[in-house]
């Protein structure tokens, strides 16, 4: 579950179920009433707890969304082991897009992007509770994959050293070819379109590990 990365404070233990409770009102208060009208008192009032111990945890309602998408990706989007890396491609691309078209996720992701346009602290918080957090899928999917000897091995410090430069650039399709699908052209993410990014990506792939340039 993701944590607002504020400095350590004195007193008592912070309470997971507090922490669960909250995030789960946060999203259930953006589905409800947006962003305009979400307001922490409510989101307190919806957990059970006092407003008091939501400003110990969150400076504020930005970070407050930005840890409570990061939390449901982290509980919901996870890749399973489908027996192939096309296969795993198109099951994870297709969780992805279902949890862009839940109403709190959209929401929730629409304001903290247009806010982080001219927050630098919230673009960062962004990358680190939500983005980097995501991108061990894409290490996990490549290592599995060269188990099965769908791709080659790392060969050498040289190979070794590139491999997250390429997990970077896979993680960028993937997650940006599905928002855009889902929260731009508003089309659908069907097992069709899903596969046909997943044929595209592992075509890719080979390409990719003979490329000197990365």
């Amino acid at each position: 579950m993701c944590s607002s990365p504020t400095a350590k404070r004195t007193g008592r233990p912070r309470s997971a179920d507090a922490d669960r409770a909250i995030l789960a009102a946060t999203r259930a208060a953006l589905a409800e009433q947006g962003w305009g009208r979400l307001t922490l008192g409510d989101v307190a009032a919806r957990a059970g707890v006092a407003k008091t111990t939501l400003y110990r945890r969150w400076a504020g309602k930005n970070e407050l969304v930005v840890d409570a998408v990061a939390a449901l990706f982290e509980e919901q989007l996870e890749l399973p082991d489908l027996g192939s890396l096309q296969a795993d491609i198109q099951g994870v691309v297709l969780r992805f897009a279902e949890l862009l078209n839940r109403p709190e996720t959209r929401t929730a992701l629409m304001a903290v992007i247009a806010e982080a346009a001219h927050d630098d602290a919230l673009r960062l918080r962004i990358r680190e509770a939500i983005v980097d957090r995501q991108k061990h899928l894409v290490v996990l999917g490549r290592k599995r994959a060269q188990q099965r000897g769908e791709i080659p091995p790392e060969d050498g410090a040289a190979d070794s050293a590139a491999g997250p430069a390429r997990d970077n650039l896979i993680f960028d399709v993937v997650a940006g070819a599905v928002v855009h699908r889902v929260m731009v052209s508003s089309e659908p993410v069907d097992e069709e379109w899903a596969g046909r990014l997943a044929v595209l990506l592992v075509v890719g792939l080979a390409g990719l590990h003979t490329a000197q340039d990365l």
